[in-house]
């Protein structure tokens, strides 16, 4: 009798845990939010260990509690669908743009705080030039003059991400010099009055400098005067 009643037992575990093992495996997930990882890269880091591609145990893991300490990633959320199917949510960190300092790329947020330090260049994170500053330590504040600079080139990255633009480049010298670097042609924005109107037109202003070298003033572009000057470099002057 006890042989019997043992044997039900672990005949009931064995069918419990394959039960469990085949409508809890995960078929379907979705990623929402991710910018600087993959789908894949995302999956790699959530579903990670032998029990990974289970729901079930992945609910447990994840209750009331998100994933953090990952590089560019505020935290991420999982969230149970159904038996077979997860959503990953990817709540990535605001970049406002990344400077080059001892080799590496440091990222640092809209307040000026360097969130990242990475040997990888981010697409879709401009590199900023023109700051002025002694140090760069992970955690902390760039030690630049004026503070108030960083929300000034978050404001100016939004608009460029709004418009479609993508510069390699942008030299921010304080609020006194903006100047975008797109390939051979550069784009004078001047101090910065009148963004938006300057860069909503640029995109059209680019496709006609395609194949160009020199500087597209912009300083004084705007909605009423509607007039931009290209001064070809002196070498393509010459050809």
């Amino acid at each position: 009798m006890i042989l019997l009643l043992l044997l039900g037992i672990s005949a009931a575990l064995l069918g419990a845990g394959y039960y469990v093992r085949v409508t809890y495996t995960i078929q379907n997930v979705y990623v929402t939010g991710n910018i600087h990882y993959t789908q894949e890269e995302i999956q790699e880091i959530v579903m990670d260990g032998p029990l990974g591609n289970n729901s079930l145990y992945l609910s447990l893991k994840y209750k009331n509690k998100g994933i953090e300490d990952i590089p560019f990633v505020d935290v991420m959320d999982v969230s149970i669908l159904s038996p077979d199917t997860i959503r990953i949510t990817v709540y990535e960190k605001a970049l406002a743009g990344y400077v080059e300092y001892m080799d590496s790329f440091m990222y640092f947020d809209k307040d000026g705080y360097v969130v990242e330090s990475s040997q990888i260049r981010t697409e879709g994170v401009p590199q900023i030039t023109g700051l002025q500053f002694s140090s760069c330590t992970l955690g902390q504040k760039l030690p630049v003059e004026r503070e108030d600079i960083f929300a000034g080139i978050m404001d100016l990255t939004k608009l460029l991400s709004k418009y479609e633009l993508s510069p390699d480049r942008i030299y921010f010298r304080d609020y006194t010099e903006i100047t975008l670097y797109f390939g051979d042609v550069r784009v004078a924005l001047g101090a910065g009055n009148d963004l938006e109107e300057k860069l909503m037109v640029l995109p059209t202003f680019l496709e006609n400098l395609e194949g160009k070298k020199g500087v597209l003033r912009m300083e004084n572009y705007n909605i009423d005067a509607k007039t931009t000057v290209f001064e070809m470099d002196e070498q393509e002057k010459a050809e």
